[in-house]
């Protein structure tokens, strides 16, 4: 097993991609700490799974955006022992709304969650590693929004593009204690937030049309790389953004 006896702090693992690389982390050994902003039974089904995994699993509710929220779930997670990794899942979407048109309370929670959360999360892991003699490892989940334009819904593309920014500068601010930092920019997956432009068919067909592949991810696909980025065979890899999109940056202007 990859991750064998590893303790995972996973942000928003209520469902999709969260929920996914909690499962697969347990299948490769790991206890897990998974964290849910609203959706406490969605919290405690994936703390099954992880669980008929034979692994433990601590739910615990949390507003990464909020660093009070933040230190409470590193306390629940000790409960399992001291984290060796940490995966930044946890954020929010937004759209149809211009610049021009900005509600300044959606604004702050946009980036609060999308761009805030995850370094209040790197801060309290480095702080946890530092004071166990470093190491450990950092996964990222933004998304090709970082890189593409995000019309409608600026503030989700800035927040994710300072996710990759976030990566790149806690790779080299962590390489002497060892700690490695990786980010994954996901396309179009197939999880509750995408579920409605997958059933309707007009919507469907236009996403797909966009994507060399012609469908959309599965939250399990994202979670096989996660775990590669936790486990030693990634140990020389760090300040990377690792995109799967099925192609659809390589398609985009032409789409």
């Amino acid at each position: 097993m990859q991750l064998q006896d590893r303790i995972a702090i996973i942000t928003g693992a209520d469902s999709g991609i969260g929920r996914a690389i909690a499962e697969a982390f347990a299948h490769e050994g790991a206890d897990i700490c998974l964290s849910y902003h609203s959706d406490r039974e969605g919290g405690e089904e994936t703390a099954r799974r992880v669980q008929a995994a034979g692994r433990r699993a601590v739910v615990a509710q949390c507003d990464v955006g909020d660093p009070a929220s933040v230190a409470a779930l590193f306390e629940a997670a000790a409960a399992l022992g001291v984290a060796d990794l940490l995966v930044n899942n946890a954020g929010m979407g937004m759209q149809g709304m211009p610049v021009a048109e900005m509600d300044d309370e959606k604004l702050e929670q946009v980036l609060r969650t999308d761009m805030k959360g995850p370094l209040f999360c790197c801060r309290a892991f480095i702080r946890l590693r530092r004071q166990h003699g470093g190491r450990g490892r950092i996964v990222n989940i933004s998304s090709v929004a970082q890189y593409l334009p995000t019309p409608e819904s600026a503030p989700y593309g800035m927040a994710k593009a300072a996710v990759g920014s976030l990566t790149r500068s806690l790779a080299r601010e962590l390489a002497e204690d060892r700690i490695n930092v990786n980010n994954i920019a996901p396309g179009m997956i197939q999880t509750p937030m995408t579920q409605a432009r997958i059933d309707d068919p007009k919507e469907r067909e236009s996403s797909f049309a966009a994507i060399p592949w012609h469908r959309a991810g599965q939250p399990e696909e994202i979670a096989r790389l996660a775990v590669f980025l936790a486990s030693d065979a990634g140990d020389y890899v760090t300040g990377q953004t690792w995109v799967m999109d099925g192609g659809l940056m390589m398609n985009w202007g032409g789409a």
